[in-house]
């Protein structure tokens, strides 16, 4: 690793008045809200932080086979999987990361399921429906944000209403039978503003399990694999009403319903009728008022969302049979924070949260033999968290900010020990730090800049007190991680160029295996506090106008080492390293923007993926792939517009999850409007 650090290493407050501190839908990208949970301009971050535009959601966000693939391959650092099309599981690992390592955040308000085995959050669920921008925080940021944040943070922005009523609306077929339809509605004055949206996808879809892979075919059935078909339904809304000059409260949330077919991830009979559905329903109510002549801003959040999941699985053969599991995450709680402005001495923010998540599943026996409905867990946990993060500006050049956060985890019923256990038997306490800098040169366009930090995650739900798994002594799993980048703007802005140099290291990482720690009854295996994991990378992105106001092409490029430890749970010793599954070393995309004229849009894209493991250990190869993409739009009038969007038109076959398939050539085209 030494070596790789070498080469990689040689490669390489304007304060708005904002509606709230994290859900603050800024019109302009150059104001990101996520980086310091107050709005400031993205070049006064010290951490790395991407802005995904409405616009760019829009041209590929909306692709209801893939989803939001192609939103994240414009950010470097990021890896997306997907176990089959439309509705299956997705996640997203930030920086070699695992995918329970990814916050996410809908409004400033953490959405991860905590009924799911890490707590992790599966992105099948969310349906795009008037989002104004998501924001991509890299890095451990646990700091600001508490449990979850290891690896980085995606916020995802509704949009807030703003002027006269306008109206937009779309409608999409194409490939697989899919149709799919959007709609909002968004407005505001001074007092009221107003935005809601809804979005619908049905399609027919193709079969998850072996689909364009030639290795399997001979397991399909006679007339080949089945489709699996799936259908969404999402809607969101946001209003916010000013009570006073000085005081201002928002409601929000949104609901989204996924149902989906789904194979068996193993042969000899893969190709089953199995069924999942979810759902997913997030609200808030947040108050923000100004109090000292507007020195202290005052936030207050009140918060709860809610996951069902239930899966009705099928399994062919002589053993076969149906079962049904179902299972339901809880989150609720209020927060507060303030941010006090120094005058000269920069701005002080802090809060305090209490948040209480819980965890119900069931299973039963359908067929052959029918059976009673049992409960597999019932369990729950309060986190209570207290931060403070102080930000500063010295001679209008260099930005320095610096904090820090404990958070206390209790759960019924639950034995905590290790170096961090408060002594209640029930209480687990762990603090985390961040700090961050950024230098501006205004004479050359630069910025350097640099951040480091620490990560912690309390196990989850699951990971507890699983009957057949859970162990309920785990402690949280910890990460720090530094990095390093220069922004550089040339040619009067029309280049504009970033490069980051970051190093991660995970210890006391769940891992999953049959050890002498396991109980008598876990013979298959328990979940214990042993893992190590390190990743070291190079990101690098760029946006270039070739031709001005007719070519422009953007890059995205992440070169990554994500290594792990292998142990002995016998001898209680570590052997040597290996790569850890599902990050690709080497991964991209490239894609132009040609505009001939005011009307008419043409953008081609490359999405590039090196050689990567799919299972453990170094189990699975996959093999690298290249697709080519294509999005052309023809402006009508200033009401109408026309797009067709091709994908892999090079119909490439790939995997990204071992024997689970992708599409081939496929289209689709629709009309969008505005009024």
């Amino acid at each position: 690793m030494s070596d790789a650090k070498s080469r990689l290493c040689a490669a390489a407050f304007l304060f708005t008045s904002s509606t709230s501190v994290l859900a603050e839908s800024a019109a302009s990208p150059d104001i990101v809200v996520t980086a310091t949970r107050t709005p400031q301009p993205i070049q006064r971050a010290g951490s790395a932080i991407t802005v995904i535009t409405a616009e760019e959601l829009e041209q590929a966000g909306m692709s209801p086979t893939r989803s939001l693939d192609d939103v994240f391959r414009r950010v470097p650092g990021v890896t997306l999987t997907q176990a089959g099309g439309a509705g299956q599981i997705q996640t997203v690992r930030i920086r070699g990361g695992d995918v329970r390592h990814t916050l996410v955040l809908i409004d400033g308000i953490r959405v991860n399921d905590p009924s799911s085995t890490g707590r992790e959050f599966d992105f099948s669920t969310l349906v795009l429906a008037d989002i104004e921008r998501i924001e991509v925080l890299r890095g451990p940021q646990s700091a600001l944000y508490g449990s979850d944040a290891m690896g980085g943070v995606i916020n995802i922005i509704t949009r807030r209403g703003r002027g006269a009523p306008k109206v937009t609306a779309a409608v999409e077929g194409g490939s697989f039978g899919t149709k799919e339809m959007r709609a909002g509605v968004s407005g505001g004055s001074d007092r009221v503003d107003y935005s809601f949206g809804f979005s619908g996808l049905d399609t027919s879809g193709f079969s998850s399990f072996g689909h364009r892979i030639g290795r399997l075919q001979r397991f399909a059935p006679p007339n080949g694999f089945e489709p699996d078909s799936a259908r969404r339904l999402g809607a969101t809304g946001r209003v916010g009403v000013k009570l006073a000059d000085d005081l201002r409260l928002e409601v929000g949330g949104g609901s989204s319903f996924n149902r989906s077919q789904y194979d068996a991830a193993f042969l000899p009979f893969p190709d089953t009728d199995s069924l999942a559905k979810s759902q997913l329903h997030n609200g808030y109510g947040r108050l923000i008022g100004d109090t000292f002549g507007g020195a202290l801003r005052n936030t207050v959040t009140v918060f709860g969302n809610r996951v069902e999941r239930r899966f009705r699985d099928e399994f062919l053969g002589p053993f076969g049979g149906t079962s049904r599991t179902d299972f339901t995450g809880e989150r609720t709680g209020a927060e507060y924070q303030g941010d006090l402005t120094l005058g000269p001495f920069g701005l002080l923010t802090f809060g305090a949260k209490a948040e209480r998540e819980l965890t119900d599943s069931f299973r039963e026996s359908l067929a052959p033999v029918p059976g009673p409905r049992l409960r597999t867990i019932a369990a729950e946990q309060t986190t209570q968290s207290a931060f403070a993060l102080h930000q500063i500006t010295l001679g209008n050049r260099l930005h320095l900010s610096l904090g820090g956060r404990i958070d206390d985890v209790t759960s019924p019923d639950r034995m905590v020990i290790g170096p961090d256990a408060s002594g209640s038997g029930s209480i687990d306490r762990f603090a985390t730090w961040r700090a961050t800098a950024a230098y501006e040169i205004f004479e050359t366009g630069t910025k350097l800049r640099a951040s480091a930090g620490t990560g912690g995650k309390a196990p989850s739900l699951f990971q507890l007190f699983s009957p057949e798994f859970g162990t309920p002594t785990l402690e949280p799993e910890r990460s720090i991680g530094v990095d390093a980048g220069v922004d550089q703007a040339l040619l009067d802005g029309r280049v504009n160029l970033s490069a980051t140099v970051f190093h991660n290291r995970y210890r006391n990482l769940i891992d999953f295996a049959v050890n002498p720690g396991c109980r008598p009854d876990q013979a298959f295996g328990c979940y214990f506090n042993v893992a190590r994991a390190e990743s070291t990378g190079l990101e690098l992105s760029g946006d270039f106008v070739l031709v001005p106001e007719f070519v422009r092409t953007r890059l995205t490029y992440t070169h990554m080492e994500a290594v792990g430890r292998t142990f002995d749970p016998l001898t209680g010793e570590f052997g040597e390293s290996f790569e850890l599954a599902r990050r690709p070393s080497d991964e991209g995309r490239l894609g132009l923007i040609v505009t001939p004229n005011s009307r008419l849009s043409i953008q081609p894209s490359v999405v590039f993926v090196s050689q990567r493991y799919s299972g453990f250990n170094e189990t699975d190869k996959l093999s690298p792939y290249a697709r080519l993409d294509l999005y052309m739009d023809y402006k009508l009038d200033d009401h109408f517009t026309l797009y067709l969007r091709g994908e892999n038109l090079t119909d490439t076959r790939y995997e990204e999850v071992r024997n689970f398939g992708t599409a081939g050539v496929s289209f689709y085209g629709g009309v969008r409007a505005t009024w």
